[in-house]
């Protein structure tokens, strides 16, 4: 499986973007998808996740209530909607997949076999 992040870009305080990742060459349906950022000097961070099984969903703390994540299995697809952005929201996002059997929701980022490029996302003051 390959995967294609995109729509990353600047944004000012308090602006909305979606991130899109799309899937190719898998059975997407049946990955557990993962959202990660890391800022400049920084630790790569957990982001959000969805499940494969029931689209269930887990946010980071720092994000909850402004990100959400959705998929669209049809599509391939999976998406993060940020709204309200925030300075501090300014990193290069990438998505991953957990291509194991079955997998569990995880915000580890050593669940996830498969990485996207990644997007960058500034947000400016």
């Amino acid at each position: 499986v390959q995967l294609q992040a995109s729509g990353g870009g600047l944004v000012q305080t308090g602006g909305s973007l979606r991130l899109s990742c799309a899937a190719s060459g898998g059975t997407f349906g049946y990955y557990s998808m993962g959202w990660f950022r890391q800022a400049p000097g920084k630790e790569r961070e957990f982001v959000a996740a969805i499940s494969w099984s029931d689209s269930s969903t887990y946010v980071a703390e720092s994000v909850k209530g402004r990100f959400t994540i959705f998929r669209d299995n049809a599509k391939n697809t999976v998406y993060l909607q940020m709204n309200r952005l925030k300075p501090e929201d300014t990193a290069v996002y990438s998505c991953a997949a957990d291509s194991s059997k079955y997998p569990a929701l995880s915000i580890s980022k050593e669940a996830y076999h498969v990485w996207g490029q990644g997007t960058q996302v500034t947000v400016s003051s």
